[in-house]
């Protein structure tokens, strides 16, 4: 049987104001009146604490959109869990989160696009770089920890060093620097995000530097961009491991972006326990472990390091979840993830970015 989860991350909402065009969500977003309801994400919060999780995040799309976002906080923290709100930001008052935080935000995690307001504003497609200013401002006022998130592309990674400046000065005590995931609207718009090697090479130093310097102070977590690497991002510390995702409509899955794998049968809590699909679904044990591995997995000394790669990236890029992740060196299709940097990190005109439809 499955240790228990560590985490939740509760997708309250796919709706946004913001239209990044390296958002994971899917390219079909959850409505308004399919998401789940105030008493059933009770439902989920309690389920999920009497499994196990301790920690749950609020996220979307953007859950300041949710009425009901304080019974939620005050839900979720008052079965003893640790609750993190992650956020863009916009629509973060001081009265809201001085409610926020009276009902049990412990921890607020904001994103950042760019370092400076006109490359932060063309890349979430709306005015939104100053109102994060400003919610970081009352995050800090207010004494709660203050994660800023960066989702690092072609259009921003050359600005990575006042990136890290930018989270200093808003007081962040943890700094996400993470190299864009192709799931969602992301591949759609990858050879407008792929970084080059040339780009990567120059970013990897300043951050290196950044991390030694700031030790102590401020936490950088980078993620590396794994198509340029040897061997894949772990997969979720092991798929159906740590952590579980419940998307707006209740859907339960063993990562985030696990909907693009298409033959996945996916479980819903409106009509199953938490527990029955965490520890006996078929989606949550079709990777869990090893012995689904092939070879050159099965076989391979990091088989429990990186374990396999990422499922959902296999999938995609070579129909088929239980292949090896063929950003990996030693994948027999490694050549297709080849072939696509060879086309997309040197296009001869810069391809526009496709933006995700912000409220629905």
């Amino acid at each position: 049987m499955a240790e228990a989860p560590f985490g939740l991350l509760a997708e309250l909402t796919h709706r946004c104001p913001l239209r990044c065009g390296y958002c994971s969500n899917p390219l079909e977003l959850v409505r308004r009146r399919d998401e789940l309801d105030t008493g059933q994400w009770f439902s989920v919060f309690d389920q999920a604490r009497a499994l196990g999780v301790l920690q749950v995040h609020l996220s979307g799309g953007e859950p300041l959109g949710r009425k009901d976002l304080p019974e939620l906080v005050g839900h979720a923290a008052g079965l003893g869990c640790y609750v993190n709100l992650v956020t863009s930001g916009l629509g973060l008052t001081e009265e809201r989160l001085a409610d926020l935080v009276s009902r049990g935000v412990d921890h607020v995690q904001l994103s950042v696009q760019d370092a400076d307001r006109a490359g932060a504003d063309r890349i979430a497609g709306v005015r939104a770089h100053d109102h994060k200013l400003v919610a970081a401002d009352l995050v800090t006022a207010i004494g709660v920890p203050l994660t800023v998130n960066v989702v690092l592309h072609r259009r921003n990674l050359d600005n990575v060093a006042g990136l890290i400046a930018l989270a200093e000065r808003m007081g962040a005590q943890r700094l996400e620097l993470a190299n864009t995931q192709y799931y969602g609207w992301a591949l759609r718009n990858r050879a407008a995000l792929l970084p080059t090697a040339e780009q990567l090479a120059a970013a990897n130093p300043v951050v290196a530097a950044a991390q030694d310097r700031l030790r102590g102070t401020m936490e950088i977590v980078y993620v590396i961009a794994d198509y340029h690497e040897a061997h894949p991002k772990p997969c979720m510390h092991g798929w159906g491991a740590r952590q579980l995702t419940v998307a707006p409509d209740g859907k339960v899955l063993p990562c985030p972006a696990a909907t693009v794998i298409a033959d996945l049968e996916v479980d819903n809590v409106r009509d199953k326990a938490l527990a029955d699909i965490w520890h006996d679904s078929r989606s949550f044990n079709a990777y869990r472990g090893t012995d689904w591995m092939r070879d050159p997995c099965r076989g391979c000394a990091r088989r429990e390091v990186d374990f396999g790669g990422c499922r959902c990236q296999a999938f995609q890029l070579t129909e088929d979840a239980a292949n090896t992740d063929p950003v990996c060196s030693l994948s027999p299709d490694r050549g297709t993830v080849d072939l696509i940097l060879a086309a997309e990190t040197r296009p001869v005109v810069e391809p526009a970015l496709v933006m995700r439809q912000a409220d629905r």
